[in-house]
């Protein structure tokens, strides 16, 4: 039995008239699923984040010509739909040709040509170069949280958690090679230009990841993201502790698992005179520890808010990663926190806190 084909040209053609209460019905239905992105339009100056992205990362020198290239507000604000949505490039595109909402946000709606997916690409390119632009993004819209009054406050959470990436397969010793930044024997250039030699392998809870790991710090107030530091996955969480310090926190209190436990960190919390909130471990041999899990169960009431963000990264489609390099995937997960960052500052002004 031969399936019979519809052409493409009768999704495009005008519809039949509708019943108006059809039509309001699916209007306000509609409206209810766009209504967190007007939200985010409304609450986020992304014409502020371009000109910092602007004065960041300048274009490339055009005196040759060419087609004008699409204003940097626009591609800022398609970078950010690509996190929020968990969109490709490809994907991306599509989506920005199918959905008026879309069209609305960027502010390329009635306009002949919208950026392509190999246009994405070229601008994320120019982001990750020198790994500024994902920085220059994440501080404009903190800086703009904090304008709207929503200080660091309450202590700071730090941990870390990991990003898989594509595994490689490689033999012990192309993986000692490619480790050291070489090029394994025998590898092809198409293979090594589609090999991450970035990524690490890392063991947690007994199971071997591959990836990256994305070391954090969150106010325990908001449940904000305040500083955000992207390592191999093999880089041991305490080491990163000193470049998540956020000082602006109105509490001076720092609370991390275990992996923190360390005395060089509590060295750096006492030069910068921040309370001491890490968990500590056992002692070998240490048998009285009920003051030991009294102390850390306290701790682990208000550091557990961390997970809340881990997992709205991971709804978001930000504990994955598939670029080839660690700047790409830096640019990615930075993105990716900025967009929980929208998300959860709608969600804060929807509360009605604070003024």
């Amino acid at each position: 039995m031969v399936t019979p084909r519809i052409k493409p040209s009768v999704f495009f053609q005008d519809p039949p008239d509708t019943d108006l209460f059809v039509q309001a019905h699916r209007q306000a239905k509609l409206g209810s699923y766009v209504a967190n992105l007007a939200a985010m339009d409304g609450l986020i100056d992304f014409s502020a984040v371009a000109q910092s992205v602007e004065t960041a990362c300048p274009r490339a020198e055009r005196s040759k010509g060419g087609r004008p290239p699409y204003a940097s507000e626009v591609m800022v604000r398609m970078e950010f739909l690509q996190a929020l949505y968990n969109l490709s490039d490809e994907e991306c595109e599509h989506q920005m040709l199918d959905r008026m909402s879309f069209q609305r946000f960027c502010r390329v709606d009635g306009q002949l040509h919208i950026p392509d997916a190999r246009t994405l690409w070229s601008f994320k390119q120019r982001l990750a170069k020198g790994g500024l632009g994902g920085r220059v993004i994440f501080a404009a819209v903190s800086q703009q949280l904090q304008q709207q009054d929503y200080l660091p406050r309450g202590g700071q959470i730090v941990d870390a958690s990991i990003v898989q990436a594509p595994i490689t397969q490689a033999l012990s010793e192309e993986r000692q090679a490619l480790n050291e930044g070489q090029a394994p024997e025998g590898w092809s250039t198409k293979r090594l230009q589609h090999t991450d030699r970035d990524a690490r392998w890392t063991k947690k809870h007994g199971k071997s990841f591959y990836g990256y790991k994305v070391h954090s710090n969150v106010d325990a107030r908001w449940k904000l993201i305040r500083r955000i530091v992207v390592t191999p996955a093999n880089v041991d969480d305490g080491q990163s502790l000193g470049e998540v310090l956020d000082a602006g926190n109105t509490r001076g209190r720092v609370l991390a698992d275990r992996g923190y436990d360390a005395q060089a960190n509590r060295e750096l919390l006492a030069r910068h005179q921040l309370g001491d909130g890490i968990a500590r471990r056992a002692k070998p041999g240490q048998k009285a520890r009920q003051r030991l899990g009294a102390r850390n169960r306290s701790i682990n009431k208000t550091r557990s808010r961390v997970e809340h963000v881990f997992a709205g990264l991971e709804q978001l489609g930000g504990k994955v990663v598939r670029a080839m390099t660690l700047a790409r995937n830096e640019l990615a997960i930075t993105l990716k926190c900025v967009a929980y960052n929208a998300k959860t500052l709608v969600w804060l002004v929807a509360q009605g806190a604070p003024t």
